[in-house]
């Protein structure tokens, strides 16, 4: 019974735009201390999406068709479904920078 379910629901792809490679290179010189949260994160946005310690939540606005998870209380991960088995990381940084 678990296989069939887990093939219901496989887990997403995580991809990432050439934007954020550069943002996330560049955010990881000053934050090299937050990889393995980031690590753990996006592991956790791959296998329970909506589990509540990476308050994953749609954006507004220019973009509302994106949403964003928590690395910590300053940073986020912004990111776009592109479809039930794909997930395009967009952009890292404060909640300023990527807002």
């Amino acid at each position: 019974m678990i296989l069939f379910m887990e093939s219901l629901n496989p887990m997403p792809k995580l991809t990432w735009s050439k934007r954020f490679k550069q943002k996330f290179d560049k955010w990881l010189r000053k934050h090299p201390e937050l990889l393995d949260v980031v690590k753990e994160k996006l592991k956790l946005l791959a296998v329970t999406p909506n589990a509540h310690e990476l308050n994953n939540h749609k954006l507004s606005g220019k973009l509302k068709e994106y949403r964003a998870i928590s690395i910590d209380m300053d940073h986020r991960i912004v990111f776009q479904y592109i479809s039930n088995d794909e997930v395009l990381l967009t952009s890292i940084g404060t909640h300023d920078e990527v807002y």
